[in-house]
């Protein structure tokens, strides 16, 4: 009985009509009868290989920042490549920093993850409620001023697993024979060392674990923090009080970057619309980057301007007389990400008579409220109309359509984009996926021949679809890429991804499995370990970063200034803007209380870095502008200190100015992005009091 119900219901729900948020214009005949619905089905567990790749997929980490020689490889690829900053990072993907580089990631609209020097990470697995990231060597910081509610990170080191699902600052060093973790800001965790068991890490708590057989476990008060942690402090203060997220959805990561490349327009029935600056009078949509594939979602744009993600995998973009602008329509509670939000066209429209292998390939950006079909996801999914992620009105051909209309996909033919002069981008198809498009690019496309595609891509990848930049990047050690971790999961296997795609990669070069250990309870991540009495241990000396001369200069130098729209200035601020919760932080001694340390090491602040000036005392003149989102800080003032000068505007660190981004064939004049100005300068905070002076103790 049980299973004729199931039968039952799957035939029911099998026969089910498109409705409004599929639909097309009244008279246009239903879909087959039996047609499966749109979006993926329902499953009782995490989402696997391309299952959630549909309405309800997860959202990739984003390599959001890029400072120095940065290297990226992606399981398949014929060896390491340089990193293109918007690349969307799928499980197998790692990067390597080399010596004074910087990388960032973003992995949630208000958490990041940041390496510097020598530092070699991967992401290993993902799914909708876990995210597990390895690291080999070097440094990390995880700054997370939010979480959603249920979601774990954990991150694979040498010594041991730790486990992250609070808000906080966390550090992570990776040296030969140990591992160090530290929380800051109520942060607290869990840790599982190779061979023992789970234990909590309190805030404000410093862990050393070596990697000795068995592993030995030591626990200290955290140091004070250096260079490193606050420019990551001011980094994500910078990014998080972004003018841009009151017009789009707090999900949407990048938009910070909206604010320097571009202005807010109000227009008509589109709402607030984005206006990209610098780009030429031939520039469109989709014409600067190139398509790789993605092993979770596919075919995946990867733009090379430095605002290139939000626009790209979210809302719509509209032509406005004679500019571009890009409309995020109504703001939603959850927005869902695209690998790329276009119509692909084939057939005999571009003007060109050539055989099967080299057939064009063309695509234009979607318009306002048109339906993207997927070419990715499960069998149930790919093929049909999709409006994930868009609150405003629903149009196809053209027709805004209601809530009672019936869609059948194989009707929708009319894009308005494709109408607008040079809007329509193509590749002959074997250039498909290998490489920018600028160089191969088709610019005689007539439109009225053009035949969309609804469904999987007619190309075929090769290894290099899988890189995001051409060229050779650095490779880690051999030493470094073997070396093994300790995780609570096996790491994900993308080989059978790959296979699916055409591909037929060489055996791995990545490390081994992890040492695997158990995963720990939520009793355990809750209870802190025990802290050795306060005065009773110091933290010996350790290895510090390497950090670049750059960290001597203004924190924020790695973020440009935002522009102030001229319209909405006086606007109240979003909420989501609020400063993160501050904890104080216990220095280390040695006996009593307050005393300095005998054996304490000292500030972690290496010796090519300039220490930061003091503030002046109250009622002093203060000659910087101090961050919006800057907290408060405590304790008393120290003396008064000249004020040193501010270093003259630089480009943004890894992109010279007025840089030049390809995309338009023969003498076509091409788009400039021009580095913006610098930001004011924050002050620094104060410098740490010590001994018995009696004054309070410094926050961070």
């Amino acid at each position: 009985m049980f299973a004729t119900f199931l039968l039952v219901a799957t035939m029911m729900r099998g026969a089910a009509p498109l409705r409004a948020q599929d639909g097309l214009p009244e008279g246009i005949p239903p879909p087959p009868e039996g047609a499966p619905p749109p979006g993926p089905p329902p499953s009782d567990g995490a989402p696997t290989g391309n299952q959630a790749a549909g309405a309800a997929g997860r959202t990739p980490p984003r390599l959001s920042f890029v400072d120095g020689s940065v290297s990226f490889w992606r399981p398949g690829a014929e060896d390491w490549a340089p990193a293109q900053v918007n690349t969307p990072l799928a499980p197998g993907d790692a990067l390597y920093a080399t010596d004074g580089a910087n990388l960032e990631l973003q992995i949630g609209p208000r958490a990041f993850v940041r390496g510097g020097a020598g530092t070699q990470l991967s992401l290993e697995n993902q799914d909708l409620n876990f995210l597990q990231l390895k690291i080999t060597t070097g440094h990390l910081s995880l700054d997370l001023r939010s979480i959603t509610t249920g979601h774990t990170i954990e991150i694979d080191t040498p010594g041991a697993a730790f486990t992250i699902d609070h808000t906080g600052y966390y550090r992570v060093d990776v040296g030969a024979d140990t591992t160090t973790f530290i929380t800051r800001r109520g942060g607290s965790a869990a840790m599982t060392p190779a061979g023992g068991q789970a234990a909590g890490i309190s805030p404000s708590e410093q862990v050393v674990v070596s990697v000795s057989e068995p592993p030995s476990v030591a626990t200290y008060v955290a140091p004070e923090v250096d260079a490193w942690d606050r420019w990551n402090y001011d980094r994500t203060d910078h990014l998080i009080d972004a003018l841009s997220a009151r017009y789009v959805p707090p999900g949407v990561y990048g938009a910070d970057a909206l604010d320097h490349y571009g202005n807010w327009r109000e227009v008509g029935n589109y709402g607030p619309v984005w206006v990209p600056e610098g780009v030429g009078p031939t520039w469109a949509p989709y014409s600067t980057g190139r398509w790789i594939l993605d092993p979770y979602y596919g075919w995946t744009w990867v733009d090379v301007a430095p605002w290139g993600w939000a626009p790209y995998h979210y809302g719509r973009w509209v032509y406005l007389n004679d500019y571009w602008a890009w409309a995020p329509g109504p703001v939603l509670a959850a927005p869902a990400y695209a690998p790329g939000l276009v119509a692909f066209f084939g057939g005999g429209g571009f003007g060109v008579s050539v055989g099967l292998a080299t057939a064009p390939v063309g695509w234009v950006a979607l318009g306002w409220g048109e339906p993207c079909i997927p070419w990715w996801g499960h069998a149930g999914f790919v093929g049909r109309p999709w409006w994930g992620g868009w609150g405003g009105p629903h149009v196809v051909n053209n027709t805004v359509i209601n809530n009672t209309t019936i869609v059948n996909v194989n009707n929708i033919n009319i894009y308005r984009n494709v109408g607008v002069h040079n809007a329509v981008v193509a590749v002959p198809r074997d250039r498909f996926g290998r490489g920018g498009i600028e160089s191969a690019r088709l610019w005689n496309v007539d439109a009225h021949r053009l035949q969309p595609i609804h469904g999987p891509l007619p190309v075929k990848a090769t290894a290099a679809s899988l890189l995001p930049a051409s060229g050779r990047g650095v490779r880690p050690p051999e030493s470094v890429l073997q070396r093994q971790v300790v995780g609570t999961r096996p790491f994900h296997d993308p080989t059978t991804d790959l296979h699916a795609a055409g591909l037929n990669p060489a055996p791995s070069v990545r490390a081994s499995q992890p040492r695997l250990v158990a995963a720990p309870s939520h009793t355990q991540a809750a209870l802190g370990s025990p802290r050795p009495p306060f005065g009773a241990s110091a933290a010996p000396e350790r290895a510090r970063p390497s950090l670049p001369p750059r960290f001597n200069e203004n924190p924020q130098s790695a973020s440009p200034p935002r522009r102030e729209p001229a319209r909405e200035a006086a606007q109240p601020r979003p909420s989501h803007s609020a400063p993160p919760v501050i904890t104080n932080v216990e220095p280390h001694s040695q006996g009593q209380a307050g005393a300095p340390a005998q054996n304490a090491p000292p500030p972690l602040q290496p010796s090519h870095i300039s220490p930061p000036p003091a503030q002046p005392q109250m009622g002093a003149p203060v000659h910087a502008v101090p961050s919006r989102s800057a907290p408060q800080r405590g304790g008393p003032p120290p003396a008064p200190q000249v004020q040193r000068s501010q270093p003259p505007p630089r480009p943004l660190p890894g992109e010279p100015a007025n840089r030049v981004y390809p995309g338009h064939g023969g003498s076509q004049p091409q788009p400039q992005y021009e580095a913006p100005r610098r930001a004011p300068a924050a002050p620094h905070a104060p410098a740490p009091s010590g001994g018995n002076s009696g004054q309070g103790r410094p926050q961070h």
